[in-house]
C-alpha cells in the first residue's frame, strides 16, 4: 500500500476538474450518511482522502473520526477542519491503538484495492475489534475481478457527461494514461475479489456480511459489503 499512499500524497490527476473533484466527494458523503442510524454515532471514515465534505457527515453524526495514512493529506485535513469540533484526525496506527467497541460505523470506500489481501485482513481484524457489537462496516468500491478498467472509463464518462464535465474527463483520460496512476496501475496492480472472496475474508475476521444493492459513488460495476459482528443469542 505504501506506493499508492505515495502516490496520493503527491500532486496527481485522478480527478478531471474541480468539479470532478467535488462531485466525488459529496456523492460519497451522501451515501456515507445512508449508513448512519443515529445523531450520536461515532464514525470512522477509514483512509478518507482529501474527504472535502466531511463536514456534511459531521453533522449527521456525533463524532466523525478522519484516519488517513498520506502525511501530506493528513495535515490537509487537520488544517480544513481544525473549527469543527465534531471531526478528529488521525493516523492508520492511531487506529489500530483505538480502543475495543469504540466505534458504530466504519466506511472503508476504494482503498482495499491498494491494500495487499494480508494488509485488508489485518484491517478488518483490527475494525471488529473497534466495533461496537450494534455497529457496522461498510466496505465500498470493491474491484470485480472480470470488469476491467473499460467499465471504469465507461464510468467516468457516464458521470462527465450527467453533470457538465464530459470535455474535461476525456482530457483527464489522456492526462491518466500518461501519468504515475497508470504506471503503478499496470506495475502494482489493483486487488479484485469476486463477491464469493470478499464475502469469504469478512467472514474469516469475524463479520456476519451481505452485499449492499448499490455502491457508494458513482461506479456501478463495483460492489459495497455491509459486514455486522453476528448476532449473541
Amino acid at each position: 500500500m505504501d506506493d499508492w499512499i505515495d502516490y496520493y500524497d503527491s500532486t496527481h490527476t485522478i480527478y478531471v476538474s474541480k468539479l470532478h473533484r467535488d462531485l466525488h466527494f459529496q456523492i460519497i458523503a451522501r451515501d456515507i450518511i445512508g449508513y448512519i442510524t443515529s445523531p450520536d454515532a461515532v464514525v470512522l471514515d477509514y483512509a478518507c482522502g482529501e474527504a472535502l465534505s466531511a463536514s456534511q457527515v459531521a453533522a449527521a453524526c456525533g463524532k466523525l473520526i478522519l484516519a488517513e495514512p498520506a502525511p501530506g493529506v493528513r495535515g490537509r485535513l487537520i488544517a480544513r477542519f481544525a473549527p469543527n469540533t465534531k471531526i478528529r484526525v488521525r493516523s492508520l496506527d492511531d487506529v489500530r491503538k483505538m480502543q475495543d467497541q469504540s466505534i458504530d460505523l466504519v466506511v472503508m470506500n476504494s482503498v482495499a484495492q491498494y491494500m495487499t489481501p494480508d494488509e485488508l485482513d489485518a484491517a478488518l481484524l483490527n475494525i471488529r475489534r473497534i466495533l461496537t457489537p450494534s455497529g457496522k462496516l461498510v466496505l465500498g468500491d470493491i474491484l470485480q475481478p472480470n470488469v476491467g478498467m473499460f467499465r471504469d472509463v465507461v464510468a467516468l464518462l457516464g458521470f462527465g457527461l450527467r453533470h457538465g464535465f464530459l470535455k474535461d474527463a476525456l482530457i483527464g483520460l489522456i492526462s491518466t494514461a500518461l501519468s504515475d496512476y497508470r504506471h503503478l496501475r499496470t506495475r502494482i496492480g489493483l486487488q479484485r475479489y469476486s463477491e464469493h472472496e470478499i464475502t469469504a475474508k469478512l467472514r474469516a475476521a469475524g463479520f456476519a456480511v451481505q452485499r449492499a444493492h448499490t455502491n457508494i459513488g458513482h461506479n456501478r460495476w463495483r460492489m459495497t459489503f455491509v459486514a455486522r459482528p453476528p448476532l449473541v443469542r
